[in-house]
């Protein structure tokens, strides 16, 4: 299993699991990344962080450590879809 922070750019992945109780966490959720849901890292800064991520038809950007308890699996299906 691969977690967000870990997937590269470009190539699609579906959210498995996010633990619950993390402020931050329940944000993102909020915004859409729950699991069912497909996601793709379009971009990441200079130095590695934040990641720019496509979910849901949006674009979020989120720090690593935020990334790394989101996992995921990769999805050879293309397209952000709102779904």
């Amino acid at each position: 299993m691969l977690t967000l922070a870990q997937l590269p750019i470009g190539p699609y992945a579906t959210v498995v699991s996010m633990p619950t109780g993390r402020a931050a966490l329940t944000r993102l959720r909020e915004m859409g990344i729950v699991p069912g849901s497909r996601v793709k890292v379009t971009r990441r800064a200079p130095l590695g962080e934040p990641i720019e991520i496509c979910v849901r038809g949006s674009r979020l950007s989120m720090r690593n450590h935020e990334a790394a308890f989101i996992e995921v699996e990769a999805d050879a299906a293309a397209g952000c879809v709102g779904a």
